[in-house]
Order: C-alpha cells, then structure tokens, then sequence
C-alpha cells in the first residue's frame, strides 16, 4: 500500500471496533489522525496513546452525531485543528438496534437514521471545502444492507441508505477529484455483536461465511485504509464487501 505520509485523516467512532483499527491502520501508513469520539474518552486518548508511541500523529476530538448540530460542532473542531486540507473521512461511527417490527420505536428509528445516516451526510458536506482533489472518503455499509440477517430491519434500512448514498456522492464529487466509496462488512467481533462470543453465535456467524473463522476489526481497518490511499486512486462509488464470503 502506498504511503499516506503527509496526509491528515478524521475516522469517527474512532475509539473502539473496526473505527479503532482504521485509525491504527491509516496511522501505520504515515496519516496524521483525528480520533473522534462520543462517549469513549478514554479509549479514544489510548488509541491516540498507540498512535503516538508508533511514532505518528494523532489527536482527540469528540461530538454527539446523534445531535442535530453533531457533525457541525465535529467539522469545526477538525478545520481547526487541519486547516483548509483534509485528505481522508471515513464516517464509521454507528448504532445498531436488534428489534422485532413490532418492537421497533419511532425513538429508535430515528436515532438509527441519525447517526447512521444523517450524520454522514451533513459531515461530508461541512467538510467539504476543505476535501480537495486527491481525497478519499469512506463510508461503513454492512452485510444487512443486501441479505436478511437477524431482526435488524429499522438499521439494515439505514445501511441501504448508505449505499445509496455512495453513489450519488461519488458522482457529484468524482468532478472535483474526490472518491467516495463504502465497505460492508459481515458480522465482526466487536461490541456490537457480542453474540459472537457464545457457541451458538460464532456457529450461526460460520455457517453463512465462506471462509471459516470471525472477522478482526482489523480487517476492515486494512481494506478502509487500502481505500484511502493511491492504490484505489481507480475505485469510487463503490460499496466494497469485506465479509468473508458471506451469504454468497
């Protein structure tokens, strides 16, 4: 993978899961990274701790994305501190929310859609004066936005708004030489599949993989860093599946 040295990069949910490894992975590779954060202070400054002791560069900011005004504040305190150039956005952060149709709360909803989609949205666009030709942003879909997979309808829709997104992004910012991009990935082992650590998850999670074994957030990090660097420089508008081969 080409050298991103020189390149500053904000990854959103940075503090723990497949945002936690993005963050490392795009630092391995020579960026300068902002950490973002809602509620994980801790875990961000130990991200930010790694980055440093690895030799790069890295700082903390944090913002709600569930707040109306959440990725305003967040893009302010990113052109503060980068200036008027930022290379790498990759809009991890998300909520999940296992529920039944029936029940499923408007309040949920909305917060899904918020986070999930909204934020992403209105983060790309107040950042958007600062994105410049060359610069990569990342999105994260998920395998529920194509397959069925559990009682995850009200999050699997905010995931297919995702990839819509994508596309449309990309072509209206493939003229000003930015790619826009998502990655999808199966069921990974993080919080927010903790099923995964009982015999029957990790059973339920092999038997609709192709490749037999749980996925690391650090296999995700790599193909989001991939992404954003020149080796990709080809790649825009695309959802990219990295889930083992899942419901093939």
């Amino acid at each position: 993978m080409n050298s991103l040295s020189g390149k500053t990069a904000l990854v959103t949910g940075a503090s723990r899961g497949i945002g936690r490894a993005s963050a490392l992975a795009l630092a391995k590779a020579g960026a300068q990274v902002l950490v973002h954060y809602s509620q994980g202070k801790d875990e961000a400054a130990a991200v930010v701790d790694d980055i440093r002791r690895g030799g790069g560069r890295a700082e903390t900011v944090s913002a709600d994305l569930a707040a109306a005004d959440g990725a305003h504040q967040l893009a302010r305190q990113v052109r503060a501190i980068v200036g008027d150039r930022l290379d790498i956005l990759v809009a991890n952060a998300g909520v999940s929310k296992a529920a039944t149709i029936e029940e499923t709360t408007v309040e949920d909803f909305d917060r899904l859609f918020a986070v999930n989609v909204r934020a992403p949205f209105f983060l790309v666009q107040q950042l958007l004066p600062i994105l410049h030709e060359g610069s990569s942003v990342t999105l994260l879909s998920s395998l529920a936005a194509r397959a069925a997979v559990g009682t995850l309808y009200a999050y699997a829709a905010t995931k297919g708004a995702v990839d819509t997104l994508v596309k449309h992004f990309a072509a209206a910012l493939g003229p000003r030489g930015i790619r826009v991009n998502a990655v999808a990935p199966g069921v990974v082992q993080t919080d927010m599949s903790n099923f995964t650590k009982t015999e029957a998850g990790r059973d339920f999670t092999l038997s609709m993989q192709a490749l037999k074994r749980l996925a690391t957030p650090e296999d995700i990090g790599d193909v989001i860093a991939f992404l954003a660097s020149d080796s990709a420089r080809w790649i825009t508008g695309e959802t990219v599946r990295v889930d083992g081969g899942s419901k093939l």
